[in-house]
């Protein structure tokens, strides 16, 4: 057994004291995550919205993870036992919940994630740390899952590119200047390359690889 799998199943690494609780109804829930998710990374610049899903607990409870409503759900719906998963700062109730829930083991470091959340985006990594992909298997490159301030009121970046008609505008507050002159310096790269998500309470933005950004 190695050591990503024993990790995920090691009941010890399993804080059920600050256990975060996971959807309500896991079969539609996941279901209609997912369809969000995906509609988010196939219009880029569209504001999806999680709604509903998750117990009322978990935005009320005294063991709560610090995770906005709509990065957790989408780690419940994406992450399995196959899925190495990088937290960016601790989250006792977000990890054990990946871990209850999706059998998805921890990792220390950013290049082995396939999923990473970074709750506090000032202190996000530089992207060449992650794991990009190889041109024959670019998709095992790492989705990021960024926590902002707010989806608007920061600079404005105009997108374009596949899933968008003309050009779309978003505004993400909170997001470092290196992400985009960094995200920019990744496109000569593809198949290769990076997607995110920019997460804020139960909304999200997706950000695929293909999609051209120019920040105003």
């Amino acid at each position: 057994m190695d050591n990503l799998t024993e990790n995920a199943m090691n009941p010890s690494q399993i804080a059920l004291s600050t256990l975060a609780p996971g959807f309500t109804d896991p079969v539609h829930d996941t279901q209609a995550v997912f369809r969000t998710l995906l509609d988010a990374l196939s219009r880029p610049g569209t504001v999806g919205v999680v709604d509903n899903v998750l117990p009322a607990s978990q935005a009320t409870g005294t063991h709560r993870s610090r995770a906005d409503l709509a990065a957790l759900a989408a780690l419940l719906t994406l992450c399995d036992y196959s899925t190495p998963v990088w937290l960016a700062q601790p989250d006792a109730a977000l990890a054990s919940a990946l871990r209850f829930h999706t059998g998805a083991p921890l990792v220390d470091e950013v290049h082995d994630a396939a999923f990473a959340y970074i709750h506090d985006a000032a202190l996000l990594p530089e992207l060449e740390h992650f794991s990009l992909g190889a041109a024959e298997t670019p998709e095992q490159s790492v989705t990021l899952l960024i926590r902002v301030e707010a989806l608007s009121g920061g600079p404005q970046v105009v997108l374009s590119g596949p899933g968008i008609e003309h050009t779309a505008t978003i505004s993400p507050l909170g997001l470092p200047e290196h992400f985009w002159r960094e995200r920019a310096s990744l496109a000569p790269l593809f198949p290769c390359g990076i997607d995110c998500y920019l997460v804020c309470g139960n909304t999200l933005i997706g950000l695929p690889r293909t999609t051209h950004a120019q920040v105003n």
